[in-house]
């Protein structure tokens, strides 16, 4: 456990030392490219919040190929400003062409914070993703007619209504059954009768039977 803490203490110790030297970094070529101030000191805060951004957006596994872009750009700006400072660019006369970088540098920040904060995906479409594969199990749950329960088919012409069901009926099946038959009840205009609901449905008859009793007398 001692050796776990020290581990981790010797890390974070490291990284403060690092963002430092790089905050310090940052600081200092704003600063020469004219940017004075608080301002001089909001390019490193800049550039460090992109960077734990695009390297969130990495770990969320959610439009890495953005996340790559962002994260290259903030390390590019971190590593340019660390390798500027080590003596190979004079902070005394600064180039034309880092004085227009530094200063296009908060519209690009903004630039990625912002799509970096809102290109998550939608929940609304993982949702209906989610109703629709319910639906399709509820559908899967549903008997399926089998050759070996396959009874005669009752004649068309009884009209006596039918009896209590002697099998439970799925509440989805029933639900399902009385959509069909009052689009029935609309295209034709008389009700439906069993056979064409046990057709339309493709259930054994004692099925289309017990459905047949749930219906309302509109239905049946």
């Amino acid at each position: 456990m001692r050796a776990q803490l020290a581990r981790v203490d010797a890390v974070l110790i490291q990284a403060v030392i690092a963002a430092a030297l790089s905050f310090a970094h940052i600081h200092d070529i704003a600063l020469a490219a004219g940017q004075d101030g608080r301002k001089a000191w909001a390019y490193p805060v800049s550039v460090d919040l992109l960077l734990v951004a695009a390297w969130r957006r990495l770990r969320s596994g959610d439009a890495r190929a953005a996340g790559w872009c962002w994260f290259v750009i903030a390390l590019a700006a971190s590593l340019g400003a660390n390798v500027a400072t080590a003596g190979l660019l004079d902070l005394g006369d600064v180039p034309a062409w880092l004085r227009i970088l530094v200063a296009g540098w908060p519209a690009v920040a903004f630039l990625g914070g912002t799509l970096l904060a809102h290109s998550t995906p939608s929940t609304a479409n993982t949702d209906a993703e989610d109703e629709h594969g319910e639906d399709i199990e509820d559908q899967e749950d549903e008997p399926e007619p089998s050759p070996t329960e396959e009874l005669p088919t009752r004649p068309a012409a009884i009209e006596a209504p039918p009896e209590p069901p002697a099998m439970p009926v799925p509440a989805a099946l029933v639900q399902h059954a009385r959509k069909v038959a009052a689009e029935h009840h609309t295209r034709t205009g008389t009700p439906i009768d069993t056979p064409t609901l046990r057709a339309r449905l493709g259930v054994p008859p004692p099925m289309a039977e017990a459905i047949a009793a749930h219906l309302t007398p509109t239905g049946s």
